[in-house]
């Protein structure tokens, strides 16, 4: 089956356009790490070595998958202090967090 050129034209342009519109500003950005470094900070520890919530290095999370980092941030742990950030994040929000913290918080 031929698909016609303007038809794949138009999907490249629209996952272009998707992958865009998921990409975080550098504002954003910013807002996020300082989320992660108060909120986070204030139960995981100021420098995310563990307090009353579990260290969030790299070395601590080496063996977690990335799903298991982000679906944790969206959707807390249950009979734990952590609390679900799914109100106040994005999925994609969420993944480039655990992203942040699997390479090191910079």
């Amino acid at each position: 089956m031929k698909v016609p050129i303007l038809s794949t034209v138009f999907y490249v342009a629209l996952l272009a356009s998707s992958s865009a519109a998921n990409a975080l500003t550098a504002e954003r950005a910013q807002v996020l790490i300082d989320t992660l470094r108060q909120d986070c900070g204030s139960c995981h520890g100021m420098t995310l070595k563990g307090g009353l919530g579990p260290a969030l290095t790299p070395e601590a999370l080496r063996d977690k998958p990335l799903e298991f980092i982000t679906r944790t941030i969206l959707d807390g742990r249950p009979n734990t202090a952590m609390p679900p950030w799914r109100p106040l994040l994005t999925n994609e929000e969420a993944e480039w967090l655990a992203r942040q913290l699997k390479e090191g918080v910079k």
